[in-house]
């Protein structure tokens, strides 16, 4: 119950009003069903002793009102009456399959979204540590099975209890024994039911949960990896790992739908058997037929509304029990808190005069971890451009993630202008900073929208994406193309050679027009001659701009204001000469 007020709190405002609205249709729904199942009395009555109808009480107000005079009279206003109960019923019945429908979907497209949501405002070490299958498999694959699994279940759990409870009702009311027998023995049934199936369809709901995840896990590496795939040979191992994922997950998926479809047939044969016996009970006592087949009527077709409520009520709960795990995913990852910004409107750039100034840094990503860095010291004036050098693993990317704001140093801090850097202006500092990394993404979209990544297509500033292009080397390229600069670049640049997708994601930075450039081995992908040609471009940048470049080749680094070096002694500044003596 935790569980479902935690999924009822996440809910908006406007889901709420719309289930207390779906309430009072299940409520209206019930009643019509009710009343159509009242109306067979009357109903066959008429057919089987027209005079007692026509002699009850209840009727003498409507003999009166349709000026009845005769008992066979009533055959065609109680026929109308039965079929526009029945009408009424099943118009009501749909309206409300349609209501729950869109209500499940909805409500399962805001949690869906409020996840994505959630996620991408999280912390970049957040990220880093989250394995993308799992998350892809959350969003897409498990938010579905919350729709399907939780939401409906629970919709359909409610709308049927509340037809149960006033059939039985109705049932008491006809013949109080007869009913008493049967809710006894039904529930009986269903209880042993239940005893016997939860522990399968919990543990299948832990292998539907986790092998989802594997599944996509197996997508995502045979497919992403495909040249090296194709190149080592690798499909059949791609092909094991999926079909080890895939087959245990659909035996425990149809292993569920098995469980919770069965007991409709033992319950069907169940109630044709107490039909039977209740008929014969009837028939046994000394009232009149006449009076029996009317009560048999409204108990048979009560029993025909109540074994599917009754199975659907338990069909719900299978299902359920076997995609709770999944459930509790969603609700974890629905559990992510926010940024206390998140409805704040976007920051305008910081205005960076001076200096970025990191004083006693230090990091690890957590408190068990060794240091990554520690004791750092340094000042990158404004407009300056730094050059940062040093073995793999020496920690130069760290620096430049800290500069961004994408870490938190563990110790020490980060003036901007003296300013500290923290949650109150980080996003102002970080609408300051480009930054170029080893590694391009580029979506499957034209090259105009990569370069002006994540800007709607009608916002897209044109000149400026053609003077970025220009100043990356690429705009002699990208005229060759047939399609210009809306050519497709192929899912992750696939169409462009590896020095393209980079010359790409030096236009996006340029494109922001940002004051802080960072270039994290932006162009080891570059020959020679392509990286001088950018190297003097970026140089002949605006003067304000702050430029920290990452880089193997010492040339890259030849005119740089300031060289520093990571070695294991720490932290020391250099200058060229001495790296090319």
């Amino acid at each position: 119950m935790e569980d479902f007020k935690k999924l009822w709190s996440l809910l908006s405002k406007r889901r709420h009003k719309q289930f207390y609205l779906i309430l009072i249709l299940m409520i209206l729904s019930s009643l019509a069903e009710v009343v159509s199942i009242g109306a067979v009395i009357p109903f066959l009555g008429v057919f089987s002793s027209p005079d007692l109808v026509y002699q009850h009480s209840i009727m003498q107000p409507i003999n009166h009102m349709l000026a009845i005079t005769e008992p066979e009279q009533l055959l065609l206003p109680i026929t109308v009456f039965f079929i526009i109960a029945v009408l009424i019923s099943t118009s009501i019945r749909l309206v409300l399959l349609y209501v729950m429908t869109r209500f499940s979907y909805a409500a399962g497209a805001d949690l869906s979204i409020d996840i994505y949501r959630r996620t991408l405002y999280q912390e970049y070490k957040t990220h880093i540590s989250i394995n993308s299958s799992e998350l892809i498999n959350s969003i897409i694959n498990k938010t579905t099975g919350v729709i399907r699994g939780v939401i409906a279940p629970v919709l359909t759990i409610i709308s049927s209890t509340f037809l149960i409870s006033l059939i039985m009702v109705i049932l008491f009311t006809i013949d109080f024994s007869i009913a008493f027998i049967t809710s006894i023995g039904l529930g009986l049934l269903y209880f042993g039911i239940i005893r016997m199936t939860r522990h399968r369809l919990k543990e299948n709901s832990k292998c539907i949960a986790k092998e989802s995840t594997e599944m996509i896990k197996a997508l995502q590496e045979g497919l992403g990896g495909i040249r090296d795939v194709l190149l080592n040979g690798s499909q059949e191992f791609y092909c094991n790992m999926y079909r080890n994922a895939d087959t245990p997950l659909r035996k425990a998926s149809g292993d569920n739908i098995f469980i919770v479809s069965s007991p409709r047939y033992i319950i069907e044969s169940l109630g044709m058997i107490l039909i039977a016996f209740f008929a014969y009970h009837l028939g046994t006592q000394e009232d009149s037929m006449d009076l029996v087949i009317p009560i048999l009527g409204s108990f048979a077709l009560g029993a025909q509304k109540l074994m599917p409520a009754l199975q659907q009520v338990y069909n719900a709960y299978g299902t359920i029990k076997g995609g709770y795990a999944s459930f509790e995913d969603v609700l974890k990852l629905l559990s992510q808190q926010l940024p206390a910004y998140i409805n704040d409107p976007l920051s305008s750039p910081m205005i960076f005069k001076e200096a970025i100034k990191i004083q006693n840094i230090g990091f690890r990503y957590t408190k068990k971890d060794t240091w990554v860095l520690r004791g750092i010291n340094l000042t990158l004036e404004k407009g300056s451009i730094t050059g940062i050098i040093g073995k793999t693993g020496s920690g130069k990317s760290t620096i430049l993630d800290l500069v961004m704001g994408l870490h938190k140093p563990s110790e020490g801090k980060i003036l901007i202008d003296n300013t500290p850097l923290g949650l109150e202006n980080m996003r102002s500092w970080q609408s300051c900073i480009a930054h170029v990394p080893q590694s391009i993404f580029l979506i499957d979209g034209t090259i105009e929208q990569n370069i002006a990544f994540g800007v709607s297509k009608d916002k897209i500033d044109h000149k400026r994406v053609r003077q970025s292009a220009k100043q990356a080397n690429i705009s002699k390229m990208v005229g060759n193309l047939n399609d210009g600069y809306s050519a497709i670049v192929g899912e992750r640049g696939a169409k462009l050679s590896g020095g393209q997708r980079q010359r790409i994601g030096i236009a996006r930075a340029l494109y922001k027009g940002a004051s802080v450039l960072i270039f994290d081995e932006a162009t080891s992908a570059l020959d020679n001659e392509t990286e001088t040609q950018i190297m003097k471009e970026i140089e002949a940048l605006d003067k304000n701009i702050t430029i920290l470049i990452i880089a193997h080749r010492l040339s890259t680094l030849k005119n740089c204001d300031q060289i520093i070096r990571l070695d294991e002694s720490g932290v020391s500044i250099v200058h060229y000469s001495e790296l090319t003596s």
